[in-house]
């Protein structure tokens, strides 16, 4: 909004201002974004006074600042006055409202108390006849449950359940029964008892077959192949440790014409040998023989293969009396080896002093051998070799070893292979 005024000079003494009070306005008018006024007197001396101290180029920017003022002032006046007739209004509707509240309020207490006043209220008095001590739920639920009463619910179930778990008669004794025909278990009896006579008609014939077995192989060569397996699979042992030699000979033909004799050949290591080639014979023996045939066999065995010692190792049933559980006799050497329960320490020993003998045999010239310690190292292990043999039949009785027993195993084990040590020590020295 711009106010227009006309040129004012030091000399005047008019001032155009806003009619409030006390002035006289001509050729004002309003147009649609401004306010034009032509002339405008004010009468009053204090602000004519002040305002010609003002200095003549700031005059005209204070009288458009004084009537812009003064208009929005006029107008915060009008607002003032809505306000205060809003706020009576308002007050008047508040009033207005409360006593409509209280009334409601009043209207609503009154529907409360007939609908839920202790008492008297439509809900208790409802909730008591049919949740109280002689409401009708009660009754019915006494009705429902009572166990005195058959037609009840519980004295329903409780005759279903007596008919289907009570009694020999019920039900489920019935289809229990593997007795009764016609029940599930009597049949699953039935299949069951057939399974196992099948399984006992089979078993009886594994038992009949395997006695047969064990008849036809106490007979003939098949229980010596047996025996002869568990001696190949130890002397393998046996040989790698000492980096000797294994072959097995039985069935193939030696030097000797159509002869066989000869189970195994164990050829020693060179370099033990001197770069001879230096051959033990070994024998399995399962079934009896007499000392000259023992003897005959073994020279037999030794020749066809072009050994110079023998091993020859027995079954416990089939063993010379004094050879257990070995023995050196006539240059040879005896052993007792039980299948059952085969002592790797006897075998290993036996061939360890079969290896001394046919090393002992390789020089032809006379050495120093002091044959005291030979004995005298056999007969300890003999000793120790008992001692393991009393010491598993006491495991065997007792059936439950301790750690003590088994640690006095395996240090006789080791006595028994330095005794063998000690004998072969003497064999070099004596080379």
């Amino acid at each position: 909004m711009e106010a227009t005024w006309p040129p004012l000079t030091p000399a005047d003494n008019v001032l155009p201002f806003v009619a409030l009070t006390g002035s006289a306005v001509r050729g004002t008018r309003v147009e649609a974004d401004r306010i034009v006024i032509d002339q405008l007197e004010l009468v009053d001396p204090g602000l004519a006074a002040w305002l010609a101290a003002q200095p003549l180029e700031e005059r005209r920017s204070t009288l458009e600042r004084a009537l812009r003022i003064g208009l929005i002032a006029l107008q915060g006046v009008g607002i003032s006055v809505n306000v205060d007739v809003v706020k009576s209004e308002f007050e008047r509707l508040v009033e207005q409202t409360a006593a409509a509240n209280e009334r409601a309020a009043a209207a609503l207490e009154q529907v409360l108390r007939a609908n839920f006043a202790d008492g008297d209220g439509r809900l208790p008095r409802t909730m008591e006849a049919f949740l109280g001590d002689r409401g009708s739920l009660r009754t019915m639920v006494d009705e429902l449950f009572d166990p005195s009463r058959r037609d009840s619910a519980i004295g329903r179930i409780g005759g279903m359940l007596e008919s289907y778990f009570d009694g020999d008669a019920s039900r489920l004794a019935l289809l229990l029964d593997p007795t009764r025909s016609g029940s599930p278990l009597h049949d699953f009896r039935r299949e069951i008892a057939d399974g196992f006579r099948a399984v006992g008609d089979r078993l009886v014939a594994l038992e009949a077959a395997a006695t047969a077995r064990a008849t036809e192989r106490s007979k003939s060569t098949a229980k010596g192949a047996d025996f002869e397996d568990l001696l190949e699979a130890m002397l393998g042992d046996v040989a790698r440790g000492a980096g000797d030699f294994l072959d097995r000979t039985g069935t193939e033909t030696g030097s000797l014409m159509k002869s066989k004799k000869g189970d195994f050949v164990l050829t020693i290591d060179p370099a033990r040998s001197r770069g001879a080639e230096v051959r033990i014979v070994v024998e399995a023996k399962d079934r009896p023989l007499s000392s000259r045939a023992i003897r005959e066999e073994l020279r037999e065995a030794k020749e066809n293969r072009g050994a110079s010692v023998g091993v020859i190792v027995f079954t416990p049933a089939h063993a010379p009396t004094g050879v257990a559980p070995f023995n050196v006799v006539g240059g040879d050497v005896y052993c007792v080896i039980d299948p059952a329960d085969p002592e790797a320490a006897v075998l290993e020993a036996s061939v360890r002093l079969a290896r001394i003998l046919a090393l002992a045999k390789l020089d032809q010239r006379e050495v120093e051998l002091d044959a005291a310690v030979v004995v005298a190292a056999l007969t300890g292990i003999r000793e120790q070799l008992e001692a393991i043999k009393t010491l598993k039949t006491q495991l065997t009785s007792i059936g439950n070893a301790t750690k003590a027993v088994w640690a006095g195993l395996d240090t006789l084990r080791s006595g028994v292979l330095a005794k063998v040590a000690e004998a072969e020590m003497e064999l070099r020295a004596a080379r």
